[in-house]
């Protein structure tokens, strides 16, 4: 059912990102896998400050647009918005809401996937197309507290930022509900390779995992990692993220598109202005 899961999701992401944002006023943009989607000109949005996600300056440290970005996706999870986003496969083998508590919830977003930088003033749907011009989904991993430091070690093994490194550093964490910390002094032990870019963590010496929603990190608990689609599926250096789903069938993809939960954030809870809460980045990642 998993493999079947995998290849319908992309399926139905395109169809998504088709129609989610279909209105009287509408339009078209090219995302990146070459689709025309219909983008809804009547949606508006303000920020206070630029948010920063362009000139791969997400994949050299934490930005405020990163922080905007997944907390949108844990709120996804954490109000119980994402319970009506659960497959129908999932629903009648009765997965139908994350099997955590809030303490337990985090999210985390490959910095390869923020593209663009949102100036201050007044934006729409284009902005968060150029931002993220993949028809991206959510997706629900569950991780024990040690997979998830070993999924943040090898997320983080192209740090510090270089040209030569910039490919690796795609896969560098932004994260809601997570304060870690990378020792770039100290190199990251390379095992396996794994894609064109990253190789599996051989050992573990590099990250630090502060704090979990501001509770102690247990390594034996088990934590709701809120994603995307394609980490589920192991793009970048996710190697853990395919594993981990394979051993805890409640881990899914959902039907929900990660631009449209970046909407409903900024609607539902933000009442469609960022604030200075995310004038800069909040501290959540601290590179030594």
């Amino acid at each position: 059912m998993k493999m079947w899961k995998k290849l319908a999701a992309v399926a139905l992401v395109i169809c998504l990102g088709c129609g989610m944002f279909a209105a009287a006023s509408a339009a078209t943009f090219t995302d990146a896998h070459g689709n025309q989607i219909e983008l809804d000109e009547s949606l508006e949005a303000y920020t206070e400050n630029a948010l920063i996600g362009g000139d791969n300056a997400a994949r050299k440290a934490e930005t405020n647009l990163g922080d905007l970005w997944t907390d949108a996706m844990r709120w996804f999870a954490v109000s119980g918005a994402i319970n009506e986003a659960f497959e129908e496969d999932d629903v009648t083998a009765g997965n139908t809401q994350v099997e955590a508590d809030a303490e337990h919830i985090v999210a985390l977003w490959n910095s390869g996937n923020l593209r663009a930088d949102v100036p201050a003033g007044k934006f729409g749907a284009e902005a968060l197309a150029e931002v993220l011009p993949y028809p991206n989904s959510i997706a629900i991993v569950y991780m024990t507290g040690a997979q998830l430091l070993e999924a943040l070690e090898a997320a983080s093994q192209g740090l510090p930022y270089t040209e030569e490194t910039a490919d690796s550093c795609a896969s560098f964490m932004q994260v809601s509900g997570i304060q870690y910390t990378v020792d770039t002094s100290k190199a990251y032990d390379p095992g396996e390779a794994y894609g064109n870019h990253w190789f599996r963590a051989k050992s573990l010496s590099r990250v630090t995992i502060e704090s979990i929603n501001g509770q102690p990190f247990d390594g034996e608990a088990v934590y709701a990692v809120i994603t995307n689609n394609a980490n589920f599926n192991g793009m970048d250096s996710s190697y853990l993220f395919p594993e981990a789903a394979e051993a805890n069938e409640k881990s899914t993809i959902t039907t929900a598109g990660v631009r449209e939960v970046a909407w409903r954030y900024l609607a539902e809870e933000l009442g469609s202005v960022v604030g200075e809460e995310y004038a800069a980045p909040q501290g959540r990642i601290i590179l030594k």
